[in-house]
């Protein structure tokens, strides 16, 4: 005996997205990667329609007809180190770039004291890059290691102590996320205009490092950091040779430092930017949407719901005080399905959640920085000491494609890649006023690190607005702040992008002090 249901409850609903290989296409075997959301704000289709309104003695409307539809989606969720990093690629219209990352690994071997990862292909992989595994069998396959030998397009050998491993789950990975130099090969000389990393034997270039990106020296051993603690931490490239490094953002002054006697260790994530040209690449995407089984007796039978061809358009991250991190985005699409409880949820692959905890605002924020732009200072004195919240905003401005005999739309334009936001600063001195009034070049960046890992955000290029003091009975005077992000090409050539954010899958225990 079946009966149906007299209502669905949301907490039986869930989220997941795939990947299409063409706007309204899904690929073979699509997968669905789970979201966690905290609320949407729209799905589905709005559907327009047009009556008749004849001009009769009747006084009266005919029924109407349907002549457009406005497909769309959006959703709120918290932001983890792992719940955007696909999705966010649709929102920069780009990929990653990535260094060296292996998923095709046939197996791991022991032999004779000789820990290795087989691979059928070893580019990006160095004798010192540090690597980090993930999703192998044994536990101690996974997690960090240093490559100690590299055998061209067979294997990798590591220093710590593996265990035979035959046939690695697939999703098994390696992902190189860092490098050791060799005793005293690296040093700072802080002689220039800006300071450098500069070496001897290792060539820079190597690390696939990008102009704009940020990186973390240092490491839990004494003999992995530079003598002088400002040499260590938080820093920006500005320029790339093969032997030096220049960086114009760090988080205390850099010195000159010999590295005598010091293996030290570098760590870098992967990043994301806006691209220009034949860089950008258009993702699509589809949602589905589970609405639980109309039929109790057939609760296998999942009905839904699937917004086609949906292409992020904005997307905002919330950074306040005393709360989590949390992030909104929407989608433009161009049409909504659903499918009956018979008919089920479309096939694929659908892989378990990875979880991750929220980011608090409290204890996992560990640098948000708002300074003037500098080509001569790499630790430029901060406009304000502390911020009470900050909000980015990424919109890209799309605009359906309509057309006679297409109900909803063909395809979506893209428009200007704006970011913009809004934060609220501790007043200290009237030069931050002025320098919103002389119209100042700034920059802004944030830093968050929880478990071994984290983001960096960077805008390298702001201007501000607003700027009236805000006073109150028994508070501290705030500045309400307005911004808007450009490009940053007139720091760097090679930094033509409005917006960058880098994932690092490990970074030491120290990067958490």
């Amino acid at each position: 005996m079946t009966t149906n249901v007299n209502k669905i409850d949301s907490n039986i609903t869930g989220l997941r997205i795939a990947d299409e290989s063409s706007i309204g296409v899904l690929p073979g075997t699509p997968i669905w990667n789970q979201y966690e959301p905290n609320d949407y704000s729209e799905l589905g289709a709005k559907i327009s329609t047009l009556v008749r309104n004849p001009i009769t003695d009747g006084r009266q409307r005919k029924k109407g007809v349907v002549v457009d539809l406005e497909a769309g989606f959006g959703f709120s969720s918290d932001f983890t180190q792992t719940s955007h990093q696909n999705i966010l690629q649709g929102v920069f219209f780009a990929n990653y770039r990535t260094k060296a990352e292996r998923t095709d690994i046939p197996s791991v071997t022991v032999n004779a004291g000789d820990d290795t990862y087989e691979l059928a292909l070893t580019s990006g992989f160095y004798a010192g890059s540090l690597v980090f595994g993930s999703g192998f069998t044994n536990a101690g396959n996974s997690g960090l290691h240093r490559i100690t030998t590299v055998t061209l397009n067979t294997s990798i050998a590591v220093a710590e102590t593996l265990t035979a491993e035959a046939s690695p789950p697939t999703d098994s990975k390696l992902v190189v996320v860092g490098f050791q130099f060799t005793s005293a090969d690296a040093t700072i000389d802080a002689s220039g205009t800006l300071p450098k990393l500069v070496t001897s034997t290792k060539d820079l270039t190597e690390l696939g490092l990008s102009v704009g990106e940020w990186v973390y020296f240092g490491g839990d051993a004494a003999g992995n950091n530079f003598a002088t603690a400002a040499n260590n931490g938080w820093k920006r490239v500005r320029s790339i040779a093969a032997n030096a490094i220049e960086f114009d953002k760090s988080a205390s002054a850099m010195v000159t430092d010999n590295g005598s006697g010091k293996t030290i260790r570098i760590w870098f994530g992967r990043k994301l930017q806006n691209e220009t040209g034949s860089n950008i690449v258009r993702k699509t995407y589809q949602p589905e949407v589970s609405l639980g089984a109309p039929d109790t007796g057939s609760p296998s039978q999942i009905q839904g719901m699937y917004v086609i061809g949906a292409i992020p358009n904005q997307f905002s991250l919330d950074i306040g005080t005393a709360t989590k991190i949390t992030s909104s985005m929407s989608f433009m699409a161009t049409d909504a399905v659903t499918v009956d409880g018979p008919t089920g949820l479309k096939s694929g692959t659908r892989p378990t959640l990875v979880s991750a905890d929220a980011y608090n605002t409290s204890s996992d924020m560990k640098r948000m920085k708002m300074s003037l732009v500098s080509s001569s200072d790499e630790a430029p004195a901060p406009m304000f000491a502390y911020l009470t919240d900050l909000k980015l905003e990424i919109n890209n401005n799309l605009k359906q494609s309509k057309a006679v005999g297409v109900l909803g739309s063909f395809d979506i334009s893209a428009g200007t890649f704006a970011v913009s936001g809004s934060m609220t600063a501790y007043f200290t001195d009237v030069s931050a006023i002025a320098a919103i009034r002389n119209n100042s070049d700034v920059t802004i960046d944030v830093v968050i690190v929880k478990n071994n890992a984290g983001v960096v955000i960077d805008l390298p290029l702001i201007s501000l607005g607003g700027g009236n003091p805000d006073i109150k009975l028994d508070e501290a005077v705030k500045l309400p702040l307005s911004m808007d992000a450009a490009t940053a090409s007139s720091i760097s050539t090679s930094m033509d992008y409005t917006a960058a954010i880098m994932f690092f899958d490990y970074l030491p225990d120290v990067a958490e002090v």
